[in-house]
């Protein structure tokens, strides 16, 4: 059984094949999500479709996977059974062999209120949602009569420097000053500030001091506002409260986005429990070196689950550590020595900060400008699955970064910007069926004469 179909699980999924085995395939959603392009879903750039194929379209030729719905709520390592929740059904599956790829959610450090008015980004609904607020930031700052109003509709707030924060800081800080211009009667939308905010002292801090400094000037050159040695106390519906060395400030945004921290699913904690294993601080098992988990090598943890050598939770890391544990399988059923240590080969980090714009550390190289950003447009394609998910994400580049234009604008009330223009002015759904309903009523008989 296979817990997740994002990196660690896809992969070490495709990589059995040819094994002689059957594999149950567990997934909340019904596609696989290529997280690192999530910010150009949020940002207008992409579709959804074009970064999350569907699950069964990828594996429709591996005749040896049962793909199903379904989130994992418990494990039971005695029986070795899985419990499993979907819309309006719930089930148990067991297994023989477990793999443990349920990858990690947003960390709020321990103020998980502040979600409410900073969503994350970790899942394509988080994604259109930001869109939502971000396009209808605009247009809800142009209806505006109070100037100190229009401000605050056109003051975003990213919180984390690391490479998400700074993406989406960049793109923002380019649909304000190249796309949108011209588009608005009665605002300007390069006069919108984008704030970049973190507790830590360097944006980009894993990248090195060269690369920190160069993408740093990149933003500045955006019109970016980076605010550094920053700490979030306060989030709510209109602004943000931050403590810094000039003391206790508050930042009046009707936008804000989280990108901050990540954590460990609830289910690292259930199985690191129901097993007699660890967690680390982030809630991720602490696995053995080859990724099984202690007291029990029929179960592995994969990609952001495990907790292994202080390793980064990214996409590489999940992609090699799923195909490790997929070896280690195979060799079990040919009866081979089994328990290989998983030795990450680390393949660089890379990070757009604009168009033709992006800094990449490659073991000792560092890479900044035009040439980092040919880099990672190569990577990205490369891991983009499907030729037609590859072809459609060109196009749409090209439209964003040799145009001017966003190919995907368009957002639904329901998931809107408005989530926040409902806390302050109401509902106008409520308003509007009030409305009808009153309209509806049956009003008395009369008699015509």
């Amino acid at each position: 059984m296979v817990v997740g179909a994002g990196f660690g699980g896809l992969f070490s999924t495709k990589a059995l094949r040819k094994a002689p085995v059957d594999i149950t395939l567990i997934n909340s959603t019904a596609y696989h999500l290529f997280q690192p392009l999530l910010y150009q879903v949020a940002t207008g750039i992409l579709s959804e479709g074009e970064i999350a194929p569907p699950i069964r379209e990828i594996l429709k030729r591996q005749d040896n996977v049962d793909v199903k719905l379904g989130t994992v709520t418990d494990i039971d390592v005695a029986t070795k059974t899985v419990a499993v929740e979907a819309p309006g059904i719930d089930y148990t599956v067991e297994y023989d062999t477990l793999i443990v790829a349920a990858g990690a959610s947003q960390s709020y450090f321990g103020n998980d209120a502040f979600a409410e008015y900073a969503p994350g980004m970790k899942s394509i609904d988080d994604a259109l949602e930001l869109r939502a607020r971000i396009f209808g930031a605009f247009e809800l700052a142009d209806l505006q009569a109070n100037p100190e109003d229009v401000e605050r509709w056109m003051t975003f707030v990213v919180v984390g420097a690391g490479p998400t924060g700074v993406e989406m800081a960049g793109q923002i800080a380019e649909l304000a000053h190249r796309t949108l211009p011209g588009q608005y009667k009665h605002i300007d939308p390069r006069k919108a500030r984008i704030i970049l905010v973190d507790a830590v002292g360097a944006v980009l801090n894993t990248f090195g001091d060269h690369l920190s400094t160069r993408a740093l000037r990149q933003l500045h050159l955006l019109g970016v506002e980076v605010e550094l040695e920053t700490k979030v106390v306060g989030v709510d519906a209109t602004g943000i409260e931050v403590e810094t060395a000039r003391g206790h400030q508050r930042i009046e945004s009707m936008t804000k986005m989280w990108a901050a921290g990540v954590a460990a699913p609830p289910l690292a904690r259930k199985l690191a429990a129901a097993a007699g294993a660890e967690t680390d601080r982030a809630g991720r098992l602490k696995v053995n070196p080859d990724c099984s988990v202690p007291g029990h090598p029929e179960i592995f943890a994969v990609g952001d689950m495990m907790a292994l050598d202080q390793l980064p939770g990214v996409a590489q890391v999940a992609i090699q550590s799923g195909r490790h544990v997929a070896d280690q399988i195979k060799r079990r059923l040919d009866g081979r020595e089994t328990g290989q240590a998983f030795k990450y080969f680390d393949k660089g980090s890379m990070a757009t900060i604009s168009r033709f714009s992006a800094v990449a550390s490659i073991g000792k190289l560092r890479v900044s400008g035009f040439l980092g950003w040919l880099m990672w447009l190569a990577v990205h394609l490369l891991y983009l699955v499907g030729f037609k998910n590859r072809l459609t994400a060109v196009l749409h580049w090209a439209v964003s970064f040799l145009g001017r234009g966003r190919s995907e604008r368009v957002s639904t009330f329901q998931q809107a910007y408005a989530r926040a223009a409902v806390r302050e002015y109401g509902d106008p759904f409520e308003r509007r069926r009030a409305a009808e309903a009153e309209a509806t009523q049956v009003q008395p008989a009369t008699t015509v004469r």
